[in-house]
């Protein structure tokens, strides 16, 4: 097939694209132009900014394909600009993301495949829940419910694309390996090492990790599936705070974290990070293992978290 990959640059549409083009599939990559030289060996590479519609537009076109994957955040930023990647991401979900769908429908394509996030969840029933349960959209927290509101416009517009162009969305898990927060060089890993990343009492806010490399097996299998809908693309093993953080640690070969009273913990960590640590929840993967056949080659974040 025809596969365009918007955000090819990014920790999962890199190697997405490799493993598209390994599975037999004509890839184009979608980049801005300034990150032209770094897009991944592709059978084309297209440039267009996806919040300039005009030129996503004539990009996709250009293209001609079948099916579209949105990878497309700004989180490449984190580091230098927090406040800025968040915003400008939550733009890519609603105003990009608007613009893609009017791009895939323009060039016939007649599937959009896009990655949402699983840990968007309201903090309420089950330690683990499914797809079912209602996103975070009136968190407390300002930044939060922005996001989470961009996570459910994005969703909206992928499922609303019309009887023409199929839409499924991937819910990644917090993503770890090269690249990630999450790897010893990563935000997240150079924290730990620090001894910067305590964990509140009870440290009962449950984690679904996701490796890179799963995320784009899964980006994969929905490629060449027909399944619409919503899907969580987690590891098998949700875990709490507790024994994740510790486990973390001691792999980066860092101190154990410091307890600290879990009431502390928005002021020292912030509130998206204590939310995290202390009251969300995971993302059970039985719908996307039983409608698009895949399953994670990683299960457990045990046996790789902090080892790159």
């Amino acid at each position: 097939m025809r596969v365009l990959v918007a955000g090819a640059t990014g920790v999962v549409g890199h190697p997405l694209v490799g493993a598209l083009r390994a599975r037999g599939h004509q890839v184009s990559a979608l980049v801005r132009e300034e990150s032209r030289a770094g897009a991944p060996e592709a059978d084309a590479v297209v440039a267009a900014d996806a919040l300039d519609r005009q030129a996503l537009l004539s990009a996709v076109s250009a293209a001609r394909p079948e099916v579209v994957v949105h990878q497309m955040s700004a989180l490449r930023l984190l580091r230098d600009d927090p406040a800025g990647a968040f915003a400008l991401t939550a733009r890519l979900r609603t105003e990009g993301t608007a613009n893609l769908v009017a791009a895939a429908r323009a060039a016939g394509a007649r599937r959009l495949v896009a990655q949402s996030i699983a840990f968007a969840a309201a903090p309420a029933g089950d330690p683990v829940l499914d797809e079912e349960a209602p996103l975070y959209v009136d968190a407390p927290d300002p930044g939060w419910a922005a996001t989470v509101r961009a996570v459910a416009e994005l969703e909206r517009l992928v499922l609303g694309g019309g009887p023409d162009l199929a839409g499924a969305v991937l819910r990644y898990g917090t993503l770890y390996g090269a690249g990630t927060a999450y790897a010893r060089d990563g935000g997240t890993g150079q924290r730990v090492l620090a001894g910067k990343l305590p964990l509140p009492e009870g440290g009962s806010g449950i984690m679904s990790f996701l490796h890179v490399e799963d995320a784009a097996g899964a980006a994969v299998a929905a490629v060449e599936s027909d399944a619409t809908g919503v899907f969580h693309v987690t590891d098998d093993d949700p875990a709490p705070a507790a024994q994740w953080l510790p486990l973390y640690a001691r792999a980066l070969g860092g101190p154990p974290p410091r307890t600290v009273p879990a009431a502390m913990a928005p002021r020292l960590l912030g509130w998206f990070m204590a939310h995290q640590l202390t009251a969300a929840r995971g993302a059970a993967n039985d719908r996307a293992r039983a409608a698009l056949g895949w399953k994670p080659l990683r299960p457990s974040w045990r046996d790789g978290l902090g080892g790159e």
